[in-house]
């Protein structure tokens, strides 16, 4: 069944090229960037893990723990990490599930049987410190992710879970953020001491208010 957004992100214990883990305590107090890629030593794949670890500081400074997975063994994985190097400039620097019998990938449906009977779908479940799933995305095969645009919603995810606001389209951190409806005009002043534009009566903007 797949997993919706507010559900708890199932626990499970995996091999991974960092040591065994088990989900929940090895994310404990933090947020995690799950994510699956189809296939080791695939061009697509190797862009993508490369620059998810040249982002690994940026993850890091937002309390965020990435995990890759695939259904190559973790050898696969540690023999294909000097390849990503070479070919990226940057080295694995996060764990990397090997999930070979597809039990975790079962597990989250990242497996789709109409794009392959074998490989994960580029996947990624952004889950936060309460271990409930807080966003989902899927990628074809053939279509590399953005983990610029992975970041970018974390952030917007750690913003609006601190703050009664909402991130409008295109949002990028250090823009306008809109005050939910639910806020009264008499409290908004209390909560964004900076103002705030009331555009339309429901329609309020104010600056970040963590900046």
């Amino acid at each position: 069944m797949a997993i919706r957004l507010g559900d708890i992100a199932p626990d499970f214990d995996a091999d991974t090229t960092t040591g065994p883990i088990r989900f929940h305590d090895w994310k404990r107090g933090s947020w995690a960037v799950l994510f699956s890629h189809p296939k080791d030593f695939t061009p697509v794949c190797t862009t993508e893990l490369g620059r998810a670890a040249a982002l690994k500081p940026e993850f890091d400074r937002r309390n965020t723990k990435l995990l890759g997975l695939s259904v190559d063994a973790v050898e696969e994985h540690e023999r294909w990490q000097p390849e990503i190097a070479d070919l990226t400039g940057h080295v694995l620097n996060f764990p990397v599930i090997g999930d070979h019998d597809r039990r975790i990938a079962v597990l989250y449906d990242m497996i789709h049987p109409e794009a392959s009977d074998t490989s994960t779908v580029r996947s990624v479940f952004i889950v936060g410190p309460d271990n409930r799933v807080k966003v989902t995305l899927n990628y074809p095969l053939t279509t590399g992710r953005s983990f610029d645009e992975i970041l970018r919603v974390l952030e917007a995810l750690q913003l609006t879970a601190d703050y009664a606001v909402a991130t409008p389209v295109d949002w990028h951190p250090g823009d306008e953020v809109v005050i939910a409806p639910t806020v009264s005009d008499e409290d908004a002043r209390k909560r964004f001491p900076r103002g705030f534009v009331a555009k339309k009566p429901w329609f309020r903007v104010t600056p970040q208010p963590d900046l």
